[in-house]
């Protein structure tokens, strides 16, 4: 991973500017990366938390540009709230995904819902935003939440993929929103697109996509045939299981391996391949 100042905007592309927001952990790796996208008149992408620093730093990298929109790939609380300080300084809408907000946030506090987030405008896949020398296209990616979209350049065949393909690690799916047959769905949409280049909001950009894309897939196929396997060996409870998978795994992320776990139990139940009995898993009969 390049190292990447905090606060400090960053051109990636004539078209891109990145500023990482201050918000490292276990799950955002250095932050979240908040893209410009556009020269005399930008769009925001990810606005990131609701961090005053952050929202400076933004502004100073807006420099008094037009803001056409301020785009959320989806609201978690490491992406979306942002949204609302550069709207009152800026009067640029927010567009992007739809509201959603559960009581179950998953493993991570930090990704709780942004249950303030007012959309002026909700994408739905194909729709697009544009400015003078750019267009941003959603590109519905539901499975890390059941409202995540990307949002492709196709100016530079690039694709913001958010939280869906990260630079650094494999993306958290977890129940109750969190969808692995949604995920796999989405990544298997990615594969049939061409984009040159990904910018995520964690993580270096991913310069070769589809063969990335294509580990992914391979990656979660591996981690369905391990549970399997466990279910096989009457390992049936899911923290035995995440053990026995993750071996060495930060203790912080076990959570979140667990959902995962459980993302894939769903998957694998509702395609009849096992069965849930009083909390454990079975292989179906």
């Amino acid at each position: 991973m390049t190292e990447v100042p905090t606060g400090v905007a960053l051109s990636i592309d004539p078209l891109v500017t990145r500023v990482l927001a201050p918000n490292p952990s276990p799950y955002t790796f250095t932050g979240t990366q908040t893209h410009l996208v556009g020269t005399s008149e930008v769009a925001v992408i990810d606005p990131g938390p609701d961090d005053s620093a952050h929202v400076e730093a933004l502004l100073a990298a807006i420099a008094g540009r037009r803001v056409s929109a301020i785009l959320c790939t989806h609201t978690h609380r490491d992406h979306s709230p942002g949204a609302a300080p550069i709207k009152a300084a800026t009067g640029a809408p927010i567009v992007g995904c739809a509201p959603l907000s559960l009581a179950d946030a998953g493993p991570r506090a930090d990704a709780a819902f942004d249950t303030g987030y007012t959309p002026d405008r909700v994408l739905a896949d194909g729709e697009s935003v544009a400015g003078p020398d750019w267009t941003l296209v959603a590109l519905a990616t539901p499975g890390h939440t059941s409202n995540h979209l990307a949002f492709a350049l196709p100016e530079t065949k690039a694709l913001f993929t958010g939280d869906h393909v990260m630079g650094w690690s494999t993306t958290v799916v977890a129940p109750p929103d969190g969808n692995m047959a949604d995920y796999m769905a989405s990544l298997a949409k990615l594969m049939e697109r061409d984009d040159r280049i990904y910018y995520p909001a964690h993580g270096d950009p991913i310069e070769k996509p589809q063969r990335f894309v294509r580990g992914l897939i391979g990656h979660r196929k591996q981690r369905e045939g391990q549970i399997l396997r466990l279910l096989q060996q009457d390992v049936v409870a899911i923290p035995a299981m995440v053990e026995r998978m993750y071996v060495g795994l930060d203790p912080r992320l076990m959570g979140a391996a667990e959902r995962s776990v459980l993302a894939h139990l769903i998957d694998l139940q509702a395609r009849g391949l096992v069965a849930e009995r009083s909390g454990d898993w079975r292989m179906a009969a």
